[in-house]
């Protein structure tokens, strides 16, 4: 019974998808049409794509390339910028989920060897607001992205012109955030670079298939290709990242095509949902995205209206707010909880900065739209 307990606690969103397609399969009997649901293309990216990482995780790529930028910081603001920076600029390619993973650990056990545990709660908060802001700013940076850019078939012209306002937007303010760090000396961080032992020709391989996948994402490359190869060369070099890949968030996937796809083909349900969201994709999105988190609203909302630009907006500012407007954010304080801070401190100061952060974003998108 605890483990079930367990389960359902660190898989949320897993639990209630799943309940949700379950309930939408009374109303609409389970047939054929279930698996043209599915949008396939968008699951093989994600598999590729954590795969990858995962790999270059494994081998500690990222955190060597952290330790490099850290090694030459003098101060508490110097420090945080360039963790903050970390996490806003990787989480373009690595996504945000793995850019906290990666990089909260790392600075966690920075901040302790400078002395600096005061910080961790407005550091933590910083790097999880800058991941998930600048994770949007890439079709892979978060799930939200990929699956909208995939599923609507987006020119990339039309996603970065969207966007970019609002990732600039998000990188300025982001930087003007270290200025309430208070400024103190902290000693340089030791270079540990000279222990790392990359095995070369899994780096190129990664590398190789990493490419692979943004082609992909183009739709250079036919997306079964990619998956084809990617999973042939992990199972003959590297089968242990099988273990690694989140399939949790591959089975939500499955489960909220099922359940959206269930609701348009209910006409009364159906009909609501196109009449709240279209035209109101923004607002929508941001508000959906407090409640259900915003890949689940990303989703969910797809299938009722075709303004895809607005939607991706939404969801993504959406990302900011309560603390499962993004499930990113759960990563970080999984990892602050177990230390020793005060969490409803931390919880109070990144609602607040999340606030601040959304406002800015709204106010900007009320002044251009």
């Amino acid at each position: 019974m605890n483990k079930v307990k367990s389960f359902l606690k660190s898989e949320a969103v897993l639990t209630v998808s799943f309940i949700l397609a379950a309930v939408s399969a009374f109303f609409v009997p389970p047939c054929g049409d279930y698996l043209d649901y599915i949008d396939f293309r968008t699951l093989s990216l994600l598999f590729c794509l954590m795969a990858v990482t995962s790999g270059f995780k494994s081998m500690g790529i990222f955190g060597f390339l952290g330790e490099k930028l850290l090694s030459r910081v003098k101060n508490t603001r110097q420090l945080s910028f360039t963790l903050f920076m970390l996490c806003f600029f990787f989480s373009m390619i690595i996504t945000n989920d793995v850019a906290l993973i990666t990089f909260v650990p790392f600075s966690i056990v920075t901040l302790k060897m400078s002395q600096k545990e005061k910080l961790l709660i407005p550091v933590i908060v910083m790097e999880t607001i800058a991941a998930n802001l600048g994770s949007m700013m890439t079709p892979v940076g978060n799930p939200q992205n990929l699956y909208l850019f995939s599923s609507f078939q987006m020119e990339i012209k039309e996603f970065f012109l969207s966007i970019l306002p609002y990732g600039l937007l998000s990188l300025a303010l982001t930087a003007v955030s270290v200025l309430f760090i208070k400024k103190e000396t902290v000693a340089a961080y030791s270079d540990k670079t000279e222990s790392y032992d990359f095995d070369k020709r899994k780096i190129a391989l990664y590398s190789v298939l990493f490419v692979l996948a943004l082609l992909t994402v183009f739709r250079v490359v036919p997306y079964y290709v990619t998956l084809a190869v990617t999973a042939a060369a992990f199972a003959a070099a590297d089968r242990k990242t099988f273990k690694k890949i989140d399939y949790s968030l591959l089975f939500t996937f499955v489960f909220l095509f099922v359940f959206i796809g269930n609701l348009g083909n209910i006409s009364a349900v159906s009909s609501f949902l196109e009449k709240l969201v279209s035209g109101n994709e923004v607002i929508t999105g941001i508000v959906s995205s407090q409640v259900f988190s915003n890949v689940p609203a990303a989703i969910l909302l797809s299938g009722f209206t075709k303004n895809a630009s607005d939607l991706m907006i939404g969801v993504n500012i959406g990302g900011l707010g309560t603390l499962i407007a993004s499930m990113a954010s759960l990563i970080s304080f999984k990892f602050i909880a177990k230390e020793k801070v005060n969490t409803l401190k931390y919880l109070i100061v990144f609602t607040v900065l999340n606030i601040v952060f959304l406002a800015f974003n709204t106010g900007l998108w009320l002044i251009i739209k």
